[in-house]
């Protein structure tokens, strides 16, 4: 059925039923247990980097800091990102203003551990009186390890090649021969760390953030620290970053679950580890169309196996995938059953075409902005376009990926960990929240086992190479002072939350997939409106 087709019998049987009902959500339980089926959680998430102030010693700040002042001048300078870290303590009064259940945060490995064998006890203590507040506050911290930066001693994006080879200032990062397994090392010894100090208060623990954006954009592009672009070397360079990353999170789930002890919450699970996983609706495309061309159908099953499915396989199974041909082919025995649950997070559709193949190990082309190689496609309606950052949102495309999820891993607990629209329009965001929930509400009464959504993000931040432009808060702030104002967006939140109800007249203002509330300035250019991204 066509696309069109199948919205207007849905409008249609919409209006038989009299309209939207209410949808009521059960009271939280825990990530993993038994008992925690059925249960849901509401929650917002943020990344450390993306909102502390005073974090010098991240890559990321060498990275974009100006040359003038000993940087490398690369996209917008993070600076102070939104003050996040001085104001941590006060931004738990916009966190109990929402209602929510549950915050999802990372603990900055760089401001933890500044330098190779070293702890910032004072840091340590910040975190452990913004974690003790949470929970005083009946908030339920879920702590991401690693989101999507490194103390530059890890990997100091100034000497990429590492010219004097692994030293306690540079270990030259994922995927060095003799450094990677230290960065490995390290990370799980930090990870053992956060779990000592922490394993008291805190059960829920992210390992690593998006590993295929991450990797896309760090070691197969270059935009992100270190810089590295391998991704024309898969075998020799790209796939060693690939195999040391999984490494890492093997590392921090084994360390883990062996400091982290304590059943803080009563549950029966002292320590539950997932990772956050960047998923796509990706839709199959030729000369800037839709497509049903066989060649193309198997281009989005080859994207969507490298994008959705790899990682959690290769975590399951205990084996890699070295040639991304979809059958995994070399034994990791100790990557194997290290997933507890699996996070979801999703943002956009994008169109995949595997004429001309401009990646050649996977045969195919995505839509990337600013680069259109006639896999960018038309928006399905303009208003799903979200100009801040080029992309197209679905309302419906976030469905079928927990479906998938659902049917292939049933045994996987999982959670929204993010999902979120770019835009200045509070009531665009109200209907990303509505529309979001009902997706996943569709998706549960369909058996599949979603605990939780988190929305992205909390306030306005640093979206890492897309700078301070992009506005994904339900509060705003403001550029020069940091102060937070709520947008319309946190009543509607607020009132969901509060009420554990998705209410009849928030869907029909909100929800459906239909038109979006709209956004001034919308682009409809396909290259504008359909274009992958790597990542939140």
């Amino acid at each position: 059925m066509q696309r069109s087709s199948w919205l207007a019998v849905l409008a249609l049987l919409a209006a038989c039923a009299g309209g939207p009902s209410d949808v009521t959500f059960p009271a939280m339980a825990g990530l993993t247990s038994p008992a925690g089926k059925g249960a849901f959680r509401f929650g917002v998430s943020t990344a450390a980097t993306q909102i502390e102030d005073n974090n010098h010693a991240t890559d990321w700040y060498l990275f974009t800091r100006s040359v003038a002042d000993g940087g490398l001048g690369k996209a917008t300078f993070v600076g102070d990102a939104v003050d996040g870290y001085t104001k941590s303590l006060a931004d738990i009064e916009l966190l109990s203003a929402l209602h929510v259940d549950a915050y999802r945060f990372s603990i900055e490995w760089a401001r933890v551990m500044p330098t190779r064998n070293t702890i910032d006890e004072v840091a340590l203590a910040h975190y452990r009186e913004l974690i003790d507040a949470l929970v005083a506050r009946g908030i339920r911290p879920m702590v991401t390890v690693h989101h999507f930066s490194n103390p530059v001693w890890v990997d100091d994006p100034r000497d990429p090649t590492c010219r004097s080879g692994p030293g306690d200032t540079n270990l030259c990062g994922f995927g060095h021969p003799v450094g990677g397994p230290l960065v490995v090392a390290a990370l799980g010894q930090y990870a053992r760390l956060l779990a000592t100090r922490f394993g008291d208060v805190i059960d829920e623990w992210g390992s690593l953030n998006e590993p295929v954006n991450y990797l896309l954009a760090s070691h197969g592009t270059g935009l992100f620290p270190p810089g590295k672009a391998q991704l024309l070397h898969i075998t020799t360079e790209f796939i060693p970053v690939v195999r040391d990353f999984l490494s890492a999170h093997a590392a921090v789930y084994h360390a883990i679950k062996a400091a982290d002890t304590i059943d803080a919450d009563g549950d029966g699970v002292a320590a539950a580890v997932g990772v956050p996983l960047s998923v796509v609706e990706w839709a199959p495309a030729r000369n800037n169309q839709p497509s049903t061309d066989p060649a193309d159908l198997a281009a989005v099953a080859r994207v969507t196996w490298v994008y959705h499915h790899l990682v959690p396989e290769a975590l399951r199974q205990g084996k890699l995938d070295t040639d991304l041909d979809g059958v995994p082919d070399e034994d990791h025995p100790d990557w194997a059953n290290t997933l507890d649950w699996l996070g979801v997070q999703y943002y956009f559709r994008a169109g995949v075409t595997a004429d001309p193949p401009v990646i050649p190990v996977l045969a195919l082309s995505p839509c990337f902005s600013p680069f259109d190689f006639g896999a960018c496609l038309p928006p399905l309606d303009p208003t799903f376009c979200v100009p801040q950052l080029h992309y197209e949102y679905d309302p419906a495309g976030l469905y079928p990926i927990l479906k998938d999820f659902g049917e292939r891993w049933p045994d996987l607990p999982l959670v929204v960990t993010e999902s979120g629209i770019a835009t200045d329009v509070g009531a665009r965001r109200s209907a990303n929240i509505v529309r979001t929930l009902e997706q996943i509400e569709r998706a549960r009464a369909a058996g599949v086992d979603v605990r939780g959504y988190y929305h992205w993000s909390l306030y306005d931040n640093f979206e890492w190479a897309d700078g301070f432009d992009p506005h994904f808060g339900l509060y705003s702030v403001d550029d020069a002072t940091f102060a937070r104002t709520p947008t319309s967006a946190v009543d509607t939140y607020a009132a969901i939350s509060g009420s554990r109800t998705l209410a009849a007249t928030q869907r029909s203002r909100f929800g459906g997939v239909g038109a979006m509330p709209a956004e001034p300035g919308v682009a409809t250019s396909p290259a504008l409106c359909n274009a992958a991204s790597l990542g939140r």
